[in-house]
Formats: C-alpha cells, structure tokens, sequence
C-alpha cells in the first residue's frame, strides 16, 4: 500500500526533533506540518484534515496528554502516536486511557517509528470495510465508523473502534494477547502487551452494562479474551 501524500501533523517543541523527524517522514513520502504547542496543534487541525498525528508528551503550557485529553472529548478520532522521553508504564497507560493509539519511548529507532506510523494508518484505512451491523442494542455504523447504543453515538477512539470491530467478527472465539496486537495493532506482540489490557478495559466501560461483571468481552485468564454477542 502507498503512503504517497498521506498527512502527518508532529507536535513537537524540540527543534532539532522537527528537523530530523521532518526529512525522515518527508522521505518516505508524507506530508508533514509541525506545531511547537497544544494550542498550534489545535489551529492546524482546525484548517486541515491530518491522516494521523504525532504527539509529543512534554509541551510548553499544555501537555500532550491534555490536548489528547480535550480532542478525544470532542470526538476527534484522528489516529494518534504519543511521543516522550518517560514512556514508565503508569504514564502509558493514562495516555491509552485517554485515547492513544499507540505510545514510542524517545530515543526510538527510525525503522520502528516508521512501522508503527504505517500500522496506524493500515488500520485506519481498514475501517471502511464492510464490518457487523451490531450486538446487544449497540449498533454499528461503518460508513461513520461509529457505535451507536441507540441514537447515542459511543465515545470510541479509533483504536477502541478497531479493536470492537476485529472482536465482531472474531465472535465466539479465543483470540490471544499476541493475535490482537498482530491483528489489529499490526506490530509485533513484543511491543507492548499490556497495550492490550488497557484497552480492554476501556472499552468494556463504554458497550459493557456492568464493566465489573462484562457478558460480551470475557476474560480467557492466562490467553486473551473471547467476544460473545
């Protein structure tokens, strides 16, 4: 598949991080803007349609987290890759919890970068195959690539939104930690299999009546998970 023009927006206040991750996205064939702060960030946004963003963690005024905090909030599900130099796993899993696609420790390498880039934007592109009508009064749009609980759209993020739709279609079998992360995620299992569990848990607080006691996402202890309609 060609990334040809694809649109990238960096948020990133460290200039020589902009240069370098500039030529390099640049060569590879992307469009590519850069913003230095949350509040540049959200005015490029505002004028142009951006395929996938990189966020950097530690922004001048507002942090990454924040402006993830705020475009997920309004609905905004436009893939994004967390960028920062911490990357511990209690900061990990707030920005999944808030709504990250995926999260790379600084320094990273190049070639890894790029993957993961390329498996966001795979699996954003995917969403408009054809996919389940629905489960359990939620319905599913997939012309929108929303979930609906009645008229009431779900606040998924993309990455919820996927991982919804891989389990529908999956119904009734046990999918591993590892198949997830190969499947839906597109990178190897070794990068983060407690991206896995996160997200889970998030979406099982958002389709789930009861997220204690969830009956569609059932935990398979010591193999992954399994979905029952």
């Amino acid at each position: 598949m060609s990334y040809y023009r694809r649109r990238l927006l960096l948020v990133e206040d460290e200039p020589g991080l902009v240069l370098t991750l500039g030529d390099l996205l640049r060569a590879e064939g992307y469009e590519v803007e850069a913003a230095g702060d949350a509040a540049a960030a959200e005015r490029r946004l505002a004028a142009a349609g951006f395929d996938l963003m990189l966020l950097d963690v530690m922004l001048p005024g507002r942090s990454g987290l924040d402006l993830l905090r705020d475009l997920r909030a309004k609905a905004c599900r436009l893939p994004i890759l967390m960028l920062t130099a911490k990357a511990t796993p209690p900061e990990r899993v707030v920005g999944l919890k808030l709504g990250a696609d995926d999260y790379l420790a600084k320094p990273f390498d190049s070639l890894e970068l790029l993957a993961r880039i390329e498996a966001l934007l795979r699996r954003s592109q995917s969403q408009g195959q054809p996919s389940p009508s629905g489960f359990g009064g939620i319905s599913i749009d997939a012309e929108r690539s929303e979930a609906k609980r009645g008229d009431t759209v779900l606040p998924l993020t993309s990455q919820e939104y996927r991982l919804l739709l891989y389990l529908l279609e999956h119904s009734g079998k046990t999918l591993s930690r590892d198949r997830l992360l190969d499947e839906v995620w597109g990178y190897g299992a070794d990068a983060a299999s407690r991206t896995i569990d996160v997200h889970i848990s998030a979406l099982r607080q958002k389709i789930e009546d009861d997220a204690a006691h969830p009956r569609h996402i059932i935990t398979v202890r010591g193999f992954g998970y399994r979905f029952e309609p």
